[in-house]
């Protein structure tokens, strides 16, 4: 019987937020916060480009690394959002975010060598290490009303065998978001050790503090080993095109470009055309996205709050809410309990590795009235328990 391996022999592993919404699916009345992304479909300023190429007959092979005008649309997105004066020769585009994570691995990992994370931990970067045959290290971040990580925890956790450090910030699903000083302060550690850092900054313009979050792009130098994966889905509502790209030193252009020729072999070109609206025309659309999901998380973090039951961190980016109850402990029986007795569809933070239970995550990137019904739901919830 096939055992789910992967290439190095490791194993694949159930998802714990599948799990949950595998069980929801189908009821009448649910409202599911569990998966990450919005509830609006992708803007008309981005499929209309995306259907004319279709028509036009843009689906043969195209580029490896991208098309060319997408490429140069990412440079012209980086220097607007980053000041970052980045050239098409940094950029390759990929069949999402999560390919350009496990791009990123197979360029770097060899079976073995192990990789730091942060958990609670999006569940899919350590899943894709271990199927490529690295290890993955979790390190703790610390909750103190507040997340965050002790650079000295995480100095002790590297060993001759650690080869990079994986960096999600704004993260999914605490929304802990690094500042300046501990981006640096991780960079100065690779720096030291000579080791690789992978960014996931998918989430860098969902920040709620500032026009966007802290970056390594605004500390590194020109040599610094640091590969960037990203993804077009959140930002522009587009999780169902599967598109992400990465941003990397130029002098790898051409590993990557042979790790997508040998994978997908690259992103179908009418799909380009689309990204290319999203990057040129699509600040004004994230600009309103990020306004909403700021009412979103005030809403459902001061109703919550008003329990006296739930203990959690205002999320400085991203747009979830990784939220204790009292009482629970078990965050997998309490999420199929939540969907069975209140209608309301949650991630259970033992899916984000150790540290996530008794946590659970709720994804507030949705109409308004749909979260002030659920968190309605919720509040009944606790106080029958």
């Amino acid at each position: 019987m096939l055992d789910a391996l992967g290439p190095a022999g490791g194993k694949a592993p159930d998802s714990g937020i599948i799990a949950v919404a595998d069980h929801g699916r189908g009821k009448t009345d649910l409202i599911p916060l569990w998966a990450g992304e919005g509830d609006e479909p992708t803007p008309d300023f981005i499929c209309k480009p995306a259907a004319a190429a279709l028509a036009a007959g843009e689906t043969f092979y195209t580029w490896n690394r991208g098309i060319p005008e997408l490429r140069e649309a990412l440079g012209r997105y980086h220097s607007r959002h980053f000041g970052n004066a980045a050239t098409p020769d940094h950029h390759i585009v990929t069949g999402s975010g999560m390919q350009s994570i496990q791009l990123a691995i197979q360029a770097i990992v060899g079976a073995g060598d192990e990789i730091i994370y942060f958990s609670p931990a999006w569940p899919n970067f350590p899943a894709a290490l271990g199927i490529a045959g690295g290890k993955p290290v979790p390190v703790e971040l610390e909750f103190d009303g507040a997340w965050a990580l002790n650079i000295d925890t995480l100095a002790a956790a590297l060993t001759p065998q650690t080869k990079a450090i994986f960096v999600n910030s704004p993260s999914n699903p605490t929304g802990w978001t690094a500042d300046i000083d501990t981006l640096t302060s991780i960079l100065n550690l690779a720096r030291e050790r000579g080791l690789w850092i992978i960014a996931d900054e998918t989430y860098a313009l969902f920040h709620y503090r500032a026009a966007r979050a802290a970056s390594f792009l605004d500390v590194m130098g020109e040599s610094d080993q640091i590969i960037f994966a990203n993804t077009f889905s959140k930002n522009w509502a587009m999780t169902g095109w599967r598109l992400g790209w990465l941003t990397i030193n130029p002098s790898l252009q051409q590993t990557f470009e042979n790790l997508v020729q040998y994978s997908t072999s690259g992103v179908p070109q009418f799909l380009q055309r689309g990204a290319v609206a999203a990057l040129d025309e699509g600040d004004t659309f994230i600009t309103r996205q990020v306004a909403r999901a700021t009412k979103a998380r005030n809403l459902v973090c001061s109703a919550l709050m008003e329990t006296n039951r739930v203990h959690l961190a205002r999320p400085d980016g991203a747009f979830y809410l990784f939220f204790k109850i009292e009482g629970v402990s078990d965050s997998k029986s309490a999420a199929f309990d939540i969907i069975d007795q209140a209608g309301v569809g949650l991630a259970p933070g033992s899916a984000f590795g150790l540290a996530g239970d008794p946590f659970l995550r709720l994804c507030f990137h949705r109409r308004l009235d749909h979260l002030e019904e659920a968190v309605r739901r919720l509040i009944g919830w606790i106080k029958n328990r």
